[in-house]
């Protein structure tokens, strides 16, 4: 089964989210170690994984932009009246 939609399925947004995970858990680790050093490290690399996949996206590893197409509305057509019913 296809996703309908493809956010998040490009190498800047898998980039990205592993590097905040890593972030994530060494900051988890740090803080149940009660070693506050270790913890803001965990934090800033969360926040290098942000931007490092903020510009692999602007290096065009990112989702490609298209084009909104607009199709026009689907009517309900009503059976047409008669002048006897």
């Amino acid at each position: 089964m296809a996703a309908e939609h493809d956010h998040g399925h490009t190498p800047a947004a898998w980039t990205g989210v592993i590097i905040a995970f890593v972030g994530f858990c060494v900051a988890g680790v740090f803080t149940v170690a009660a070693q506050p050093v270790g913890f803001w490290v965990g934090m800033g690399v969360i926040l290098l994984g942000a931007a490092v996949g903020g510009i692999m996206r602007v290096m065009g590893l990112g989702k490609k932009e298209e084009p909104l197409v607009l199709t026009p509305a689907k009517t309900e057509e009503k059976p047409p009246v008669h002048a006897n019913a």
